[in-house]
């Protein structure tokens, strides 16, 4: 009984412990920037923040691949820099999710950018005539 219960205990602890390290706040520019101002500790901790990409403000440097924007839900925004290629559906005020650190420059420094696809592959609806 007594190993049992430390094996349940054990496997418990593992768990939780690799929930706590995998686990990424989603939030968006305004619920982030309150969560900021009330707890510093959000500082350098993973997150995920959804909202849309300003428009004119995406900058790209194609010899370091370092693209640069601001994410906004209108009640606040952020600069975010990212390395790496961007989805082919990332342009000016297209939905995103962006993951990676805000730090305390106030820029998230992103690990990954998924951008929505809108309706670009919705079907289609034709009226046909009765002619």
């Amino acid at each position: 009984m007594i190993g049992a219960g430390l094996i349940t205990l054990s496997v418990g602890f593992l768990m939780a412990e690799g929930i706590k390290d995998t686990g990424v706040y989603f939030l968006t520019p305004g619920e982030l920037a309150v969560r900021v101002a009330e707890d510093a500790s959000m500082y350098d901790v993973a997150i995920r923040v959804g909202g849309n990409v300003v428009e004119g403000s995406i900058e790209r440097d194609i010899a370091t691949l370092t693209i640069t924007f601001e994410v906004t839900d209108d009640d606040a925004t952020f600069p975010v820099v990212y390395v790496g290629l961007a989805p082919d559906t990332f342009t000016d005020e297209v939905e995103v999710v962006v993951e990676g650190r805000l730090l305390a420059d106030g820029t998230i420094y992103a690990t990954d950018v998924l951008a929505k696809c809108g309706s670009r592959y919705e079907a289609v609806y034709e009226e046909k005539s009765t002619t």
